[in-house]
Formats: C-alpha cells, structure tokens, sequence
C-alpha cells in the first residue's frame, strides 16, 4: 500500500511539473515604445561592421570595433561594452562614437544568444557567456597588449557586467562601469513597470527551477522570458530567452557580486529611467560597498543613458577612472 500512495504523489508531482513547463507560458507583452523609440534619432549609417574571433567552445563571437586616433589621449584605454537585454552591438553605436571621440577604443560584442553570435535566444552550456567574455578579453589583451580595459555595461549588460566583476576575469580589468543595471528582481531598484518590457514564464521558470535541483536540465533551452519588442524588429531584436540564457545573461545575486567584485566599480542611471528607481541605486548599493560612487544623471531614461550625449560627461569619468574615491551618491549637477 505505501508504494502505491509513494507511486500516486509521485504521478502527482510529475503531472504538476509538466503541466507548469508545457503550460507555463504566455503572450509576449505589447511593445514598448520608450525602449524602442530614442534609437529613432540615431544615425546607423557608419555602424561599424560585424567582425568574428573563435571562442573556447569552438562556436565565434561576433563583434564590433569602434577605432580611436592612435595619438588620441586616452588610445591606451579601451572600453569593452555589453549591450542590453534583446539588443546587439548595434545599440551601443551612440556611446561608442562618443566614447571614440575621446579618444577611447571600443569593442562590443553580440552577447550569445542575440545578433550574430549562436542561436537567436539561447546558448549552448550554463557557464558559456562568461567563457565567451573570457575568449574576448584575451583576444582584446592580445591585439593591446599595453592598454587597461573597463567593462562597461548597460541593463541587463550592466548585471552581467558586475557578475564578470566578481568572477576571477575581474582582476584583469581596470574598471567596471554599471549603466542601469539590472541588479535583479528581487533588487529595490526594479519598477513594476519593468514587466512591460520583460515578461517572465514563472510557473515554467519554478518547474525547470525544480528540475535543476535534481540535475535534470533536458528542458533548459526553453525560451522562459517574452521582450516588448516591436514585431518589425523581430529580425534583429532578440523576443524570447530560453531558461539557459536567462539564468547566464546578468547577476543571479548583485549584493554578493558587488562584495567580490575585485576591480573598482561606478554606477550611473538616468534619473527618469522607467524600469528603475534612480533614486534607490545609491542606498542599495551603499549598504554593500558604500565605496561604489552612484551617479544619476539628469532628465534622462533608460534607453537615453546610451543614446543621448548629454550622459556622455558622466560616462567618460568613470571610464577614465576619475570618480575613484568619490563614494556614494553623486549630485545629479556633478554628473554634467
């Protein structure tokens, strides 16, 4: 009798699960037009073209270079820039002219999973974007051997930016500069409205989450979070991450990475940025690393932080790494 009831729960539990991951899903959300419309302004024509380098796994990586003066001020510097959540290299094309202009060497990659590296939405193994920005830093070291590299990332990028900060790769770079990142769902720095741009498959995610925990991971290329984008861009943008990529493409614990993270780290935001409260960045980071500057920028959004010049002053200090020793929340005036 205790192996038939044993046998019901288990027929139980094994029905649940894959009623949560067959049935877990849903519609993307509408698409979002404050993400989508400040690239309407940019200028794509002198986009930088893709470029490969082979990775560890045997799969390339495709990204771009925005080349500086050789005899520019800062052309020892170079700035290695993750893009953001369902983007490509191609987003950062603003920042990175402007970044070039100063004199500083870009390089962008499409994160796996998104533009033209790997399979639109997914990757291969969980470790595989931090093999991939290790293949990438030394490639860069490789064809720079005397410069210092910041990694600069932005939302999602910026999450898994101070993830790579933390990792042992952090001690090989100069300087971590966050753009509104995404410090997770649990960070108070998240808005509700942050689901208008990202919708997550939660019973899906809490079934493969359970799954995981008994090491079956079968079912873990299926795609578990929906993008707002606009469906015209469905050829570029990435709409959908499968569990894999989720999981990999950002910070799984910000206040942990944040206590490794073995290279200086800044922080800025725009200070009407929609999916984040600007005002909340300094508070929660200063309780972990009251070290850490924080500066909000003034009038602009989210998407703004990488396409409006007026964020470019406040970028460049950090990058050069003249905001060291100035911790804690910076006044949005300093920013400019």
């Amino acid at each position: 009798m205790l192996v038939v009831i044993i046998c019901g729960f288990l027929a139980v539990v094994v029905a649940v699960l894959g009623a949560m991951i067959v049935l877990g899903t849903g519609a993307p959300p509408r698409p979002l037009v404050s993400i989508g419309k400040p690239f309407d302004k940019v200028d794509f024509r002198d986009l930088p073209e893709l470029e490969k380098i082979p990775s560890r796994s045997g799969r390339e990586i495709a990204f771009r270079q925005w080349q500086s003066k050789p005899s520019a001020p800062g052309s020892k510097l170079i700035v290695i820039a993750i893009h953001g959540s369902s983007a490509t290299s191609s987003s950062l094309h603003p920042l990175a002219k402007a970044l070039r202009a100063e004199g500083i060497l870009v390089y962008a990659p499409d994160i796996r999973g998104h533009g033209g590296t790997g399979r639109r939405g997914d990757i291969d193994y969980a470790e595989q974007l931090d093999d991939d920005i290790a293949d990438l830093v030394a490639a860069v070291g490789a064809r720079h051997p005397s410069a210092k590299i910041v990694l600069l990332g932005f939302s999602s990028g910026g999450g898994f930016a101070l993830h790579v900060a933390a990792s042992p790769l952090g001690k090989m770079l100069e300087q971590i500069v966050l753009l509104s990142p995404m410090l997770g769902i649990q960070a108070p720095t998240i808005k509700p409205e942050a689901r208008a741009w990202a919708k997550a498959f939660n019973s899906r995610i809490l079934g493969l989450g359970l799954l995981n925990k008994f090491g079956i991971r079968i079912f873990n290329h299926l795609n578990v979070l929906a993008f707002a984008i606009d469906p015209l861009q469905a050829d570029m943008l990435t709409g959908y991450y499968s569990y894999l990529l989720m999981i990999a493409f950002g910070t799984s614990d910000y206040a942990a990475d944040l206590r490794n993270a073995s290279s200086p780290v800044a922080v800025l935001v725009g200070e009407r940025d929609e999916l984040f409260h600007a005002g909340l960045f300094a508070p929660t980071i200063a309780a972990i690393r009251p070290d850490v500057p924080v500066t909000v920028v003034p009038g602009l959004s989210h998407i703004e932080m990488i396409t409006d010049p007026r964020a470019v002053p406040a970028i460049i200090r950090p990058v050069r790494g003249q905001d060291r020793g100035q911790s804690g929340f910076r006044p949005a005036s300093l920013a400019r």
